[in-house]
Parts: structure tokens; C-alpha cells; sequence
């Protein structure tokens, strides 16, 4: 699907289609569905179209239905291989179907309807639907397919009825030898439960036992015989069962072309009605179809907007009018309008009908648009650039016979410059003789549309009581944005209006002040206040402090206090350290730690020098003298104080 049909939302009609359609060969049809460019094959497929529906709205809906892998059951059967019940019994309900629908459609020839007779091309090939009617059965081959079948499954019947005779037999013979009063069956033969102290009593074979062991399921040796018996006649009820079903498939093989020749038909018809289903949905119409450069839409409605809230559009060019220049408010319906005329040309050329009252809709090479701002972010390609690259594009490939679509042209860019390119860009199209539809705000292009013969303005009607689009096309007259209209109804100040149209007219106007809009209260952002910091006081360290030194985080006590350049003496474990008070923050108080008065020399001091300070204390020691700690040299300068 190419990308103009994509824009219009034929992709989303097709989906619509496609759920109408049963047969997948119709359904893969609608998927490729395209604009026909053949007139003649154009004239048949609405032709179609109509028939289809008119048979629908007089007959019903007709009997059709999946016919999925029927084909391959067709050909299957031409290989010689045998077909299965299952098969056979699709081939029966498709040629009840076939039968069905001869009737429908001979129905429709009192309406004399066409494509009613499309009956004669149908085989409903009663006797090959017949004979798998009576010979299958309950999803299974019948007795009364052949006598030898019906014969051998009454003796299979019969064996078995013997068989567990005999079995029931052996149970009342060997009650007490039972672990329970059934016979059941085990590897498809018939068994007796036989406790395990009794397995020696019982004539016959052991096929299984039970979960604890302790029950023995035997079959009974002369239940063994019967057994033998009904396995040779289920070899010989197969054989025929087969047999049975060759025989059928070799009659569907017989009827293989007719087969495939309704298989054709009916995926044919399925097609057609799936047409008139779609036309019945949106209440189409069939078109008039010209090859002259004319489009005449009566009452068009976009096929994917709802008719009670759809208004009808109104539109018609040709005849020496080639290019309409639609102008008019944003929301207001150009892009709808632009859509709902291509899309209805898309439909009638693809063979549907058209969402219109009536309709002379020409046939066109190609369609081309450039609708959306076309936006390409992977290739970073801007709004006006994706719109020059698509009209670029548009311009290499149309021609006489094409229909152009293109949406605010000339946007995206300083707006002189962009009206000169949209002016650039209808010169080209008009050139080139196509039929073309452009949405614009630029007044110059108004202008230009005027003067140009073969280019009308037409405008989408506004109603500025209720500030609401009518959605109406009037062709032959220039639009107006209405926007001054707009934002004066909202309650813009006349000053700024005043303003807003010299700038667009290039009038200058006196400001007043009355001119400026009037206030109205918001709410404002609330600060959080910054915190103030009252700057403490630092403690000085005091001698016994516990404290911890960063950036290591380890912990040592003070032995001497800070000197006049902040560096204190700290005693960690096995030394002593000088360090700068900023590394060091408090750990636990000194007066948390020891009691007043405490002698710090047992912290401070080694063995030796407290034992050294102890001798000098009771006797003079010559040539030795003793540095005093940090705790001591303070006790010692206090002493003194007190004694002057």
C-alpha cells in the first residue's frame, strides 16, 4: 500500500472490508485491493458491487462460509493419498453449501439481478455429497457403508461379548481368589483381579499388577483365544474402513476440476458480497465513473465518521476549474474535506461505492498527498523540510491524470517565504494539468487563486455567533481565519486586537490604559527561609580529654593543650603526637573520665621516669634532671602562684 492511501485511511476501510469477507483468497484480494485504472474492468466490479448489495437488501445475507483448505483436500486427492473423515466430511459441508447457495441466488432471478445467474456456474455434485453422507456417519465410517463391514463389526461385537463371558465366568468360578467383583481391561485385553497368594489357581496370564502389588490383573487363558479372534477381525474391519475410504476419495478426485471450478466461484462471490456488506455499512452508493477531468460529490460523507454527526459536503470541479484553494479557521474542516473528496475517488476506482447521494467521480492515474506535518525525526528532517521533500516528490509524478492533495501549503517556514514557495508550487501543478485540492492561510494565495484562471478560492463556513465550524464548503469564495473574530468573542482587550491587527496591516494605533488586560490573582512561590547560624563558641581542649583525630577517626587523650599556634600534644597508643586543634573534635570530657585531682602521670609517664620522680622526691640524685608532663609543669606553675 502506497503512502497516499495510507494518508486518506483507506488502510482502515480495507480492515472494515476484510471482515466481511469468509474466504481467505477474498480476504488476500481485499489486503491488495488498489484503484483500478482499467475503464471497462472498472464499469464490472461496480456493476458487481451493486448487485451485491441489492441482493443482500432483498435476500439476506447469503449462506456462505470458511472454506479454508479446501483446496489442498482437492489436491491431496488428485495424489492418489486417502483422505481422512475428517476431510471427506469438509468436501460434504462445502457442497451443502454450494447447494444452498445455488438456491439463494436462484432467488435473485425474479429480481432480475445478474449476477444472480452466476448459479449456473455451480456444481452442487449431489451424488458425491450424497455418498459421504450416508457413509460417514458421527464423524466416523458407517456400518452400513458395505455388508462386510456391518458384518464384521457385529462379530467384533459378538467376540467381545464372549470374551468378557468367559472373563465373568472365571470370577464366579474363583470368587474367593477376586480382589474385586469387576473384570477391566489392561493393554486392551480383558483381565480378572486376582489377589496375589492366588495367582497359581488362575489359568492365564499376568498383564499387570496394581500400585501396592498386591492385586494381579490376569486375562483368563480361554479369554486369550477370543482375544486372538477379535484382534484378526479389527485387522479386517481397518482393511475395510480404509477401503471404504479410498473408494470416496477416489470419487472426490473424480469431481476434482468441478470441485476447484466452485471453489473459484465461491471465493468469487464471496468477494463480491463482501462489497455490497461494506456499501450497506456506510449506506454507499454506486458512482457515476467518467475518464473526463470532473468530480461532482452530492451529500459526501467521510465512510469512517458517523452519519448522524457527519455534516454533508457539497463539491464539484472540472470544467476549466483544475485547482481549489480552500481557506478558512484552523478546525474548521479543510483537512476533513480534503479527505472525504480523495478517499470517496479511492473507493469508487477500487469498485466500492462512494459515501455520497450521488457522485460523478473521474478516474486518476494516481494520488498524491501531502497531508500532516510529516515530521521525520530518524532522518532529522524538520516540518517544512519533510513538506518541501513530499512536494518534490509529488511533483516528479504527476500529471495530467492525477489527483493532488496537499495540506497547509507552504507552512512550516517564515511566511513570506512560504507563500512565495506556495504560489511557486500551484504554478507547477496547474502546469501540469492535474486536479488538485490545497488548504492555505496565506492571503496572498487568495489573492493569487483570483487572478489565476483554472484556480477558484473556496472557503469552509465559520459560525462566529457560536464560535463553532459548520464544516460546509463554499466554493467560489476566499475564507477568512477568523481569528481576530475568535480571540475578540474570548475576550481579548480591544488594545491588544488594535495591536494585533497593525502588526498584520501595518496601521499604527495609540495605546491607552484601558488597553491592557486585566489582571487576575495567581498564586506565588513560597521561598523557604535560610537558616540562621549563630557561630558557638569552640571548648579548649583541657588535659585528659578524650578526642578523636580525622581524617584517621582514631581515638587519643590530651596530655598538653593548645599553644599559641593551635597545635596540642596527644598521647596514642605506644606515642605521643603533636597535631593542629582542627583535627581534633571531642570524644568524652576529661571530668567525665577521671576524678579531680587525678594523677595523669600514670597515663603520661613510663615505668622508669615515674619510679626516677619517686627517688627524687626523697633524696637529691646528681646529674639527672626530670621533665615535667604537661599536667605536671601546670600543677607545678600553680603551686608557685600560690606561694608568692
Amino acid at each position: 500500500m502506497n503512502q497516499a492511501e495510507h494518508l486518506l485511511e483507506f488502510d482502515k476501510i480495507k480492515e472494515l472490508w476484510e471482515e466481511y469477507a469468509l474466504t481467505e483468497a477474498a480476504k488476500a484480494r481485499i489486503r491488495d485491493a488498489h484503484p483500478v485504472l482499467s475503464e471497462v474492468e472498472l464499469s464490472v466490479m461496480q456493476r458487481e458491487t451493486s448487485q451485491g448489495k441489492r441482493m443482500i437488501e432483498l435476500l439476506g445475507n447469503p449462506p456462505l462460509s470458511s472454506i479454508q483448505g479446501l483446496s489442498e483436500i482437492v489436491d491431496i486427492a488428485g495424489k492418489g493419498d486417502c483422505l481422512s473423515v475428517e476431510q471427506l466430511l469438509s468436501v460434504q459441508l462445502f457442497l451443502t453449501m454450494v447447494q444452498r447457495l445455488k438456491k439463494y441466488l436462484c432467488g435473485g432471478k425474479q429480481y432480475e439481478i445478474s449476477l444472480a445467474w452466476y448459479e449456473e456456474n455451480l456444481e452442487p455434485l449431489e451424488e458425491l455429497r450424497e455418498s459421504i453422507y450416508t457413509q460417514i456417519v458421527n464423524e466416523q465410517v458407517a456400518d452400513n457403508a458395505s455388508k462386510l463391514l456391518k458384518s464384521l463389526r457385529m462379530d467384533i461385537a459378538q467376540t467381545e461379548s464372549r470374551m468378557r463371558e468367559k472373563a465373568d465366568a472365571v470370577m464366579r468360578t474363583h470368587k474367593d481368589c477376586m480382589s474385586d467383583s469387576f473384570s477391566t481391561m489392561r493393554n486392551g485385553r480383558i483381565c480378572v483381579p486376582v489377589k496375589k497368594d492366588c495367582k497359581f489357581k488362575i489359568s492365564g496370564s499376568v498383564i499387570d499388577k496394581s500400585s501396592t502389588g498386591n492385586t494381579l490383573f490376569m486375562e483368563p487363558t480361554a479369554c486369550a483365544e477370543y482375544y486372538a479372534m477379535l484382534q484378526s477381525l479389527r485387522i479386517d474391519e481397518e482393511n475395510e474402513v480404509r477401503r471404504i475410504l479410498y473408494e470416496l476419495t477416489a470419487q472426490v478426485d473424480y469431481h476434482g476440476t468441478a470441485m476447484k471450478e466452485n471453489i473459484k466461484y465461491i471465493e468469487k462471490l464471496d468477494y463480491i458480497f463482501s462489497k455490497g456488506k461494506l456499501s450497506l455499512l456506510y449506506d454507499g452508493a454506486e458512482p457515476e465513473i467518467t475518464t473526463e477531468r470532473e468530480i461532482i460529490l452530492k451529500d459526501a460523507r467521510h465512510p469512517l465518521m458517523k452519519k448522524e454527526v457527519c455534516v454533508p459536503l457539497q463539491f464539484s470541479i472540472g470544467k476549466g476549474i483544475i485547482g481549489i484553494v480552500i481557506t478558512g479557521p484552523n478546525t474548521g474542516g479543510k483537512t476533513v474535506a480534503l479527505k472525504t473528496v480523495a478517499l470517496n475517488c479511492i473507493l469508487a476506482q477500487c469498485g466500492l461505492h462512494v459515501s455520497c447521494k450521488e457522485a460523478i467521480i473521474c478516474m486518476n492515474s494516481n494520488y498524491l498527498c501531502d497531508i500532516g506535518d510529516g515530521q521525520n525525526l530518524s532522518e532529522n528532517l524538520s516540518t517544512f523540510s519533510a513538506h518541501i521533500t513530499n512536494v518534490l516528490d509529488i511533483l516528479r509524478k504527476v500529471n495530467d491524470q492525477s489527483l493532488v492533495l496537499m495540506d497547509e501549503l507552504g507552512s512550516g517556514t517564515d511566511p513570506l517565504e512560504g507563500m512565495g514557495i506556495a504560489v511557486a508550487i500551484l504554478e507547477e501543478l496547474k502546469k501540469s494539468g492535474a486536479l488538485f485540492l490545497v488548504t492555505t492561510h496565506y492571503p496572498e494565495v487568495k489573492v493569487y487563486a483570483e487572478q489565476t484562471e483554472g484556480i477558484v478560492n473556496a472557503r469552509m463556513t465559520f459560525d462566529k455567533e457560536n464560535l463553532k465550524p459548520t464544516y460546509q464548503m463554499v466554493i467560489g469564495e476566499a475564507g477568512e481565519s477568523c481569528a481576530f473574530h475568535i480571540a475578540r468573542r474570548l475576550g481579548m482587550p480591544a488594545g491588544m486586537l488594535k495591536r494585533a491587527e497593525a502588526a498584520a496591516y501595518g496601521a499604527t494605533q495609540e495605546e491607552t490604559d484601558t488597553d491592557h488586560l486585566q489582571k487576575e490573582f495567581s498564586p506565588r512561590i513560597v521561598k523557604k527561609k535560610k537558616p540562621t547560624v549563630k557561630k558557638v563558641k569552640e571548648r579548649e581542649f583541657q588535659i585528659g580529654d578524650s578526642v578523636m583525630i580525622y581524617p584517621d577517626k582514631k581515638i587519643g587523650i590530651v596530655c598538653q593543650r593548645s599553644n599559641e599556634k593551635g597545635v596540642l600534644q596527644i598521647q596514642m597508643p605506644n606515642k605521643k603526637i603533636w597535631i593542629n586543634h582542627k583535627r581534633v573534635k571531642l570524644h568524652v570530657a576529661a571530668e567525665e573520665l577521671y576524678p579531680e585531682d587525678y594523677d595523669f602521670s600514670i597515663i603520661f609517664d613510663s615505668v622508669e621516669t615515674r619510679k626516677l620522680r619517686h627517688d627524687m622526691e626523697r633524696k637529691h640524685v646528681e646529674g639527672v634532671a626530670l621533665e615535667l608532663t604537661g599536667a605536671e609543669a601546670e600543677r607545678a606553675e600553680w603551686l608557685g602562684k600560690q606561694n608568692k
